[in-house]
């Protein structure tokens, strides 16, 4: 199984990228993780709604590119269905059983994502209501993700 991270942004905290080294490590054992970081649009804080489009427009044809036909994708989008861990380790193994071997998970920009990435996602997965920033949210995920793959082996952890 392959597992990719599509993230809008350049990671530049250090205890981030720890923290992310460490699930990517773990996983390892379990999936193939590739982390593919996209540039994000720069973007002054009072952009107009039409400004604020492009700069998703932009930032999603970047996201799309790194996605292949075959790909399930889940994006992270506040307005994506929340879910248990249970039903995310769920989730991963029967899309395993059926033959979906590559799963893309794709992160937004500080504006969200595009209706291009969001057409294109199979699945939206939100973790809350409230928002987060895209570099925290991949340490989070990539949690999520270590944990789905425990709670399917019957191995501890999940309490």
């Amino acid at each position: 199984m392959k597992i990719t991270i599509i993230s809008v942004g350049k990671l530049k905290e250090k205890y981030l990228k720890q923290g992310i080294a460490e699930y990517v490590k773990r996983l390892g054992a379990y999936a193939k993780i590739e982390e593919i970081e996209v540039p994000d649009e720069k973007a002054p804080e009072n952009l107009s709604a039409a400004d604020m489009e492009l700069v998703k427009q932009k930032e999603g044809d970047r996201i799309l590119a790194k996605i292949g036909a075959d790909d399930y994708v889940i994006s992270l989008e506040i307005k994506g269905e929340m879910i248990t861990s249970e039903q995310l380790a769920s989730k991963i193994d029967k899309l395993t059983t059926y033959g979906n071997s590559k799963i893309v998970f794709v992160i937004g920009g500080s504006l969200g994502l595009s209706y291009e990435v969001q057409q294109r996602s199979n699945y939206a997965l939100s973790f809350s209501k409230m928002t987060f920033p895209h570099q925290v949210m991949r340490l989070v995920l990539l949690e999520q993700v270590y944990r789905a793959f425990r709670i399917n082996r019957g191995e501890p952890y999940h309490k």
